[in-house]
């Protein structure tokens, strides 16, 4: 059963597919960071200051009664929240992603196109298997006349 194992782990695809998810992994990482900060920020800063990672609604008061001014004070409280702003970054970070993908997929599939095989130029005399131009109505070797 190790043996079998063994076969199937060192298989091109298995390989791949793990280098895929690896060199995923920190592409996403990559994007969280990109999304977080550099992309929210300036667009925080253009609707007033808005902190997108500390945009949440309180549904229950914690331990210790709010305001909370942030995610992390109303979390520490014991406060239960939903923080749509963590999931509007984890959507933006979701659509670069995607976006991504698509380049990808596009040029892959771009690469994959076999283009059309071109017009043969030439054909084989039949008397003596010379190749003669494809226009030729008497071979230049053997002078026999062409169909």
């Amino acid at each position: 059963m190790l043996k079998e194992f063994k076969e199937f782990a060192v298989k091109g695809n298995v390989v791949d597919m793990a280098v895929g998810i690896i060199i995923g992994g920190a592409f996403g990482t990559i994007v969280k960071s990109l999304v977080a900060d550099v992309i929210m920020p300036p667009i925080g800063l253009l609707l007033g200051g808005v902190d997108f990672s500390n945009l949440f609604v309180t549904l229950k008061e914690g331990k210790r009664l709010g305001p909370y001014l942030t995610l992390a004070q109303a979390q520490s409280s014991g406060a239960v929240t939903i923080s749509y702003g963590i999931f509007l970054n984890a959507l933006v970070s979701f659509l670069i992603v995607a976006f991504s993908v698509f380049l990808l997929v596009k040029g892959i599939n771009r690469l994959k196109r076999e283009e059309a095989p071109a017009e043969p130029t030439t054909k084989v005399c039949p008397r003596c298997t010379s190749a003669i131009p494809i226009k030729a109505t008497r071979c230049p070797l053997c002078t026999s006349e062409l169909e």
